[in-house]
């Protein structure tokens, strides 16, 4: 009996409510750190009761039927011999027949199935990704050209995430543009580290910067930059950290790029943690349990050991996971240290607590306790990018989007201080317009972290946090009054506030912050002056890097502001502005941009507005 004859008739036997539309054989071996599946399930490790399937209903004639689907592989295909079978096996999670919404039972049949097929084959046994247009991503509306007679004042709350630059990645290294919703232009620009100044001291929690200059697309716009550079930590001086992993080990998560790669991830960090840290593990699928006991950073066997007998399998009762990773954590809770949940995940909470509004709330409850959160999500056709952004924000932490094992080194590695310790709290930006000199303004990103006005002064508006060495960069397009290219026309009737004081001045920037136990906020103001206009050619290569990646953003998402700025001017403006480049980041962005040119059709990137990809 052929190994493709076995896989089909042991399916056969099993699946009733979800039907595997195709076998999918899988070039190559299975992913380092991997281990066979031994036919245990999620729900075991959790103490949940495995039951058997239902008594097969399916026919005989069914197996021949599977068995037609299958690509055309030549290293799986029909008749091949074992010695020509890869290392590993896929089959689908997703009937195309069937709902979205269907039950747990199914998923948790197949999960089942799988497991019998690992045992059979001697080879472990992956369920492939559902299709990508599941992927929930937040609509987002770029913000609009705004009049500065009419509305002189922008607010918004910094953002410190970086998931959406490498998600875009994945996108495009897989030959797609990502959807134009998937693409959060401030994550893209705050994706790479800046050489803004250091402040001397944690007493000034992090220092500002401001650049402007004229916009690479447009002579007649100019770019202000606002970047601010938290305290570094020295990794000898970071407070110890009381941390909860959370991980998703339901059935979703059995990919190679989910909770293989979070295994690893997760092997890095604890790595780099000491004997004054604490670990505890919690797992959730169908059910929710503690896996690993608060434990010692230095105990890495420990630790490692109970990561690697994780396995996939069962629904997502996310709620109950995270109830219990909180407990956990203020069981733990060290008062002068670290307290932090850090969930991994794709995201796809099909059971228990689901809603949005019931998990922020628990999130908001926790985070006025002390306790942070982190979101690390992972793997495609089912990733619910707005949820885990939604939790991160709510919950005082970050969100990461971990697609490669370098990914993981960046996040839980090279900037581990900053992933883990805040340094202020409740960071808002401010920025007065002078309409005597701006007439017109856009901020480029931060769609989802606008306040309003009163909100600035506000304390009890909770907004972003700055980690240890964190840089942080926010990018306005301005015209000036003297610009022949505004976008809003004058009023024939009444005429809008032309004097601001100083003509001297283009703006006003406010800061206010609030130290990581909180209290009351602390305001810093610079005045933003005509005379601090530079060439282009005469500002920091971190500047023109910067407008480079705005512009690459920009047109990701439709490119309605960049004129005739085509990508190949983008590659070549963040080639020259490259810079010292240690791990390699910024040349990876160029050739990221170049693969976006030969991908895209002109109208999405350019001007265009064609939407999704």
């Amino acid at each position: 009996m052929t190994a493709i004859t076995r896989i089909s008739d042991a399916l056969a036997r099993g699946v009733t409510l979800l039907t595997v539309a195709t076998l999918i054989f899988a070039a190559g071996c299975a992913p380092p750190g991997e281990e066979g599946d031994n036919g245990s399930s999620a729900a075991q490790a959790v103490g949940a009761e495995q039951t058997e399937p239902p008594a097969p209903n399916a026919t005989a004639g069914d197996g021949p039927a599977l068995a037609k689907h299958a690509r055309d592989d030549t290293s799986g295909r029909p008749g091949a011999t074992l010695a020509e079978q890869p290392a590993y096996l896929m089959m689908d999670l997703y009937d195309p027949g069937q709902d979205a919404s269907a039950d747990s039972a199914s998923r948790q049949m197949l999960h089942i199935q799988r497991n019998r097929l690992a045992h059979e084959t001697g080879r472990p046994v992956y369920l492939s990704p559902e299709p990508a247009e599941r992927e929930n991503y937040a609509e987002i509306d770029d913000h609009p050209v705004l009049l500065v007679a009419e509305q002189p004042v922008s607010t918004f709350s910094i953002d410190v995430d970086t998931a959406a630059y490498s998600n875009m990645r994945r996108y495009l290294q897989e030959g797609l543009l990502p959807p134009s919703d998937a693409v959060r232009t401030e994550e893209l620009i705050n994706y790479f580290d800046y050489g803004y100044p250091t402040p001397a001291s944690p007493a000034t929690p992090f220092a500002v910067s401001t650049e402007i200059a004229p916009a690479p697309w447009n002579e007649e716009a100019h770019l202000l930059s606002v970047g601010i550079r938290g305290y570094d930590v020295p990794p000898e001086e970071r407070s110890a950290a009381n941390l909860v992993f959370l991980i998703d080990v339901s059935g979703s998560m059995d990919m190679p790029d989910k909770l293989p790669l979070l295994k690893n991830a997760f092997r890095l960090l604890t790595r780099r943690l000491t004997a004054e840290d604490r670990v505890a593990i919690v797992v959730y699928a169908g059910a929710s349990g503690l896996v690993l006991e608060s434990t010692p950073g230095d105990r890495h066997a420990t630790i490692l050991s109970a990561l690697d007998r994780l396995q996939a399998g069962g629904s997502t009762n996310g709620g109950d996971g995270i109830r219990l990773a909180y407990a956990v954590a203020a069981e733990n809770y060290l008062s002068d240290g670290i307290n932090r949940v850090v969930l991994a995940t794709d995201g796809d909470f099909n059971v228990g607590t689901v809603s949005h509004e019931s998990l922020v709330d628990l999130i908001e409850r926790k985070r006025d306790n002390g306790i942070a959160l982190t979101t690390l999500g992972f793997g495609q056709g089912n990733y619910n990018d707005h949820l885990m952004e939604q939790l991160a924000d709510h919950g005082n932490g970050n969100y990461a989007y971990i697609d490669t094992l370098m990914e993981a080194r960046k996040v839980l590695v090279e900037s581990l201080s900053g992933t883990l310790q805040t340094i202020a709290s409740d960071v808002k930006i401010q920025i007065e317009f002078n309409p005597a000199t701006v007439a017109e303004y856009r901020l480029i990103g931060y769609e989802n972290r606008m306040l309003r006005r009163e909100d600035f002064s506000n304390d009890k508006i909770d907004a972003g946090e700055i980690g240890a060495g964190h840089t942080v960069t926010a990018v306005y397009e301005l015209k000036l009054t003297d610009s022949a290219d505004r976008l809003i026309a004058p009023l024939r009737y009444g005429e809008g506030a032309t004097s601001g004081g100083d003509r001297r001045e283009l703006a006003l920037l406010r800061l206010r912050y609030k130290a990581p136990e909180g209290g009351a906020s602390k305001l810093i103001e610079r005045p933003l002056r005509r005379a601090d206009i530079r060439d282009l050619d005469e500002t920091s290569k971190d500047f023109r890097f910067a407008a480079a990646v705005a512009a690459f953003g920009q047109a990701l998402r439709g490119g309605h502001y960049l004129k005739d700025y085509g990508l190949d001017e983008v590659a070549e403006l963040a080639r020259d502005a490259r810079g010292p480049d240690e791990h390699g980041y910024r040349s990876e962005f160029v050739a990221l941009v170049e693969l976006a040119e030969s991908l895209a059709p002109a109208d999405r990137v350019a001007a265009g507005s064609a939407e999704g990809r």
